[in-house]
């Protein structure tokens, strides 16, 4: 008969090894691809050779062994090096091979590095990072209180470069603005980030600014709008953002010619806020039957079926919705494959959401300015990961002043009645 032996010993030594089997592996894999890309930059230039017919680039061992920290934990690496005899006749300088999956200064991974901000605004502080992380990774190598530093400064110069930079080869159609706060563990007032992402021509989402601003004064936005247009940016034909803002102000000053479309998820909210939680679920639904109306009529019919329902008893709520209702409508002027994306101001929204707002527990980053590169460095790494908008073709023809009848080009519009009649 078989029976089942419990040995808590050997569990534990299980489960030391599962991690143990996942960092072999990461190294094993790892090895491989650098070997793979080595052979692959071989194979490439195999024909390059000198006047006596021997190979220019060939392989020479392997580099020093050295450690590099990945979500797996601390994995060591002998990168193979190249011996690249090659040299480039317009400038003299020497060809050198370069891996691209671990660069020679490469000490972390880009994952890594990505959370580091992230526990930064959290309220780690710079001494926390090795004994807080020792543990997952492995090793504290590299996750000193000076290397935090250090990366710290570095991510500021990054940030106050990056904020210099001349926008004339950009052309922002779209523009999502908010303001994210947090708190300064060194100061009493709240860091408060003025944040700007933009859609470009071909449809890609990208960070234009983000600066410090107070309160979100309208002071603070136009000082910012005024920099992007002295660094060469033009006018938006759209700006999303909360109804709150004081840089709808700025704008009107700044750039006058763009149109404001209001964000529908604070305006939900705000709207929720001024109702009793009984009659919320019925609030909301109808709120989503004038933000999800298939054109502008129908969305003002469905608007005025909510005041005809709240207006007696909760006259604010009403007021708040019907204040505001032609800034929230803008979108139907656009192509219908963007309205989804004008609606409401979710790239910012959702790349700091776990940082926001925080009030219990998180000391914060212990500077502005630190915290302010910290949240660079954080929407910078999301970035990566922001899709094109829908329908990127579009964006070229709405900067180009092309017309939409309920999210249809006229032209397109025009050839259907064409062929109907």
């Amino acid at each position: 008969m078989l029976s089942v032996v419990n040995n808590d010993e050997a569990g534990a030594e299980g489960r030391f090894g599962l991690d143990e089997i996942c960092r072999e592996g990461a190294r094993t894999m790892l090895a491989a691809a650098l070997e793979a890309e080595v052979e692959a930059y071989l194979a490439e230039l195999v024909d390059e050779r000198d006047d006596n017919g021997h190979r220019l680039v060939t392989r020479n061992g392997h580099a020093r062994s050295r450690k590099v920290q990945t979500v797996a934990g601390a994995v060591e690496i002998e990168a193979p090096r190249v011996n690249d005899r090659r040299v480039d006749e317009t400038t003299g300088n020497k060809a050198r091979f370069r891996s691209v999956i671990v660069p020679p200064w490469c000490r972390r991974s880009p994952k890594v590095t990505e959370v580091l901000p992230l526990l930064y605004l959290h309220g780690l502080s710079t001494g926390d990072f090795a004994p807080a992380l020792e543990g997952f990774f492995g090793s504290a190598a590299g996750l000193s209180a000076s290397v935090i530093t250090r990366l710290t400064t570095a991510w500021q110069d990054e940030h106050r470069a990056f904020m210099a930079r001349n926008l004339a080869d950009r052309d922002y159609v779209y523009l999502w603005v908010d303001g994210v706060h947090f708190k300064v563990r060194l100061e009493e007032e709240r860091l408060c980030c003025l944040v700007i992402v933009g859609v470009r021509l071909d449809g890609k989402k990208e960070l234009v600014a983000i600066a410090d601003g107070y309160r979100e004064s309208t002071d603070s936005w136009a000082a910012l709008l005024r920099d992007l247009r002295h660094r060469d940016m033009r006018a938006p034909v759209v700006a999303v953002g909360d109804g709150a803002l004081g840089f709808w102000a700025a704008l009107r000053d700044v750039f006058p010619e763009t149109k404001e479309q209001r964000c529908w998820v604070h305006k939900v909210a705000n709207i929720l806020d001024a109702l009793p939680k009984s009659i919320q679920p019925l609030a909301k639904k109808m709120l989503a039957e004038v933000r999800d109306a298939e054109d502008r009529e129908h969305a003002r019919d469905a608007a005025k079926v909510f005041d005809d329902e709240f207006c007696a008893k909760w006259p604010k709520a009403s007021e708040k919705l019907r204040d505001d209702l032609e800034p929230l409508l803008c979108f139907y002027d656009f192509p219908a494959e963007h309205w989804l994306h004008l609606k409401t101001s979710n790239p910012i929204e959702s790349t700091f959401s776990t940082v926001r707002l925080r009030t219990k527990v998180t000391k914060g980053p212990g500077s502005r300015a630190a915290g302010l590169a910290m949240a660079f460095k954080l929407i910078e790494a999301a970035e990566d990961r922001w899709r094109y908008v829908n329908g990127a073709k579009l964006v070229a023809l709405v900067r180009a002043g092309a017309t939409f009848r309920k999210g249809v080009l006229v032209e397109t519009v025009a050839k259907q009645e064409e062929v109907a009649a």
